[in-house]
Formats: C-alpha cells, sequence, structure tokens
C-alpha cells in the first residue's frame, strides 16, 4: 500500500504512533502497516509536503510555532482521513488541541530510553531542538514530554534492545486487548 494512502469513509486509524525521537516511530509503522495490511502515515511527512521543505527547515526559516501549527493541522487532518498506521512528530502531544483529538484513538508509546535514543538519532542529528547539546537537550525534552506520553497512551512498548519486529508483535498484542 502507499503510504499516504487513505481509505475511503470515515477514518479511524488502526493505531497511533507517539513518543521521543529515536523511538522508532516510523521504522515501526511502516513495518506495524505492513503487517496489519494497511497504509503508513507520518505527520512530519504531510507537514514537508505542505511546506515544500524539510522539517530542520521549517524551523530555521519560519521558527518552531509555525513548525507546530503546520503540525497540529497535519495530525487533525490524518486522524480525520487515514485509517491506517499514523506516526506523529515527537513534540505533536505539546499542542493541546492534538491531545484532544487523541481520545477515544488507540494510541501507542513507544517508550525508549536516552542511551538508545542518543544512538538511534545521533548526536550529529539535524534535528532541530536538538542542535547545541543534543544528549542534554534529548534528556530534557524526554522527561518534559514523558508524562504526557503516559497519559495519552492507551499501549505503551518499551524498544530499548528490541528489533523493530519484536515491538511490532508487543503493539499488535497490545491492540487486541
Amino acid at each position: 500500500m502507499s503510504e499516504q494512502a487513505t481509505g475511503g469513509g470515515a477514518a479511524n486509524p488502526r493505531a497511533v504512533l507517539i513518543g521521543p525521537p529515536g523511538s522508532g516511530k516510523s521504522t515501526v509503522g511502516r513495518l506495524l502497516a505492513d503487517r496489519l495490511e494497511v497504509a503508513f502515515r507520518d505527520t512530519d511527512a504531510d507537514v514537508e509536503a505542505v511546506a515544500g521543505k524539510p522539517v530542520s527547515d521549517i524551523f530555521i526559516e519560519d521558527g518552531e510555532e509555525r513548525f507546530r501549527e503546520l503540525e497540529a493541522e497535519a495530525v487533525r487532518r490524518a486522524l480525520a482521513e487515514h485509517d491506517g498506521v499514523l506516526s506523529l512528530g515527537g513534540g505533536a502531544i505539546l499542542a493541546e488541541s492534538t491531545r484532544e483529538l487523541l481520545a477515544g484513538h488507540p494510541v501507542v508509546y513507544l517508550e525508549v530510553g536516552l542511551s538508545q535514543a542518543v544512538q538511534r538519532v545521533g548526536l550529529a542529528s539535524a534535528r532541530p531542538l536538538l542542535v547545541l547539546n543534543p544528549r542534554s537537550q534529548l534528556k530534557k525534552l524526554m522527561e518534559a514530554r514523558r508524562p504526557i506520553y503516559e497519559a495519552l497512551a492507551t499501549v505503551v512498548v518499551a524498544t530499548d534492545e528490541r528489533r523493530p519486529g519484536e515491538v511490532v508483535d508487543e503493539i499488535v498484542k497490545g491492540l487486541q486487548r
């Protein structure tokens, strides 16, 4: 299935993946979509398509506030249109409107420890919020967002030291409960 394909009629995503950078939302999301035989959609890709430039350029040229506006709209649209697996950007949950829209959806929090996130993201990352001191910035970001991720989640899956396929297996079991 194409990554941005949507089904007809009223949409209801099979799973909405949330978590910090490096938690595996894109990698696991694609595998989960394949397993569930549905399409995968990433709201960061939606934002980039609307803006016509990468997320890092939006931050630099237009500012974080503009990016967050585009992100909130991308999430709203995706939740209304997409019936497959949806991956949200790590900070999408900061918008109250997004948190409200996630109510009633199967939200999967991909939990990751700092050391694993650093390994996966890399310290020479092009991620705009991790520019100055990536490890310290990532730690602060993860600590600040963790309670929000946990409050929104209907399924929590730890990803540290696990292969993506193992994570997908656990998500599928969690979604069946």
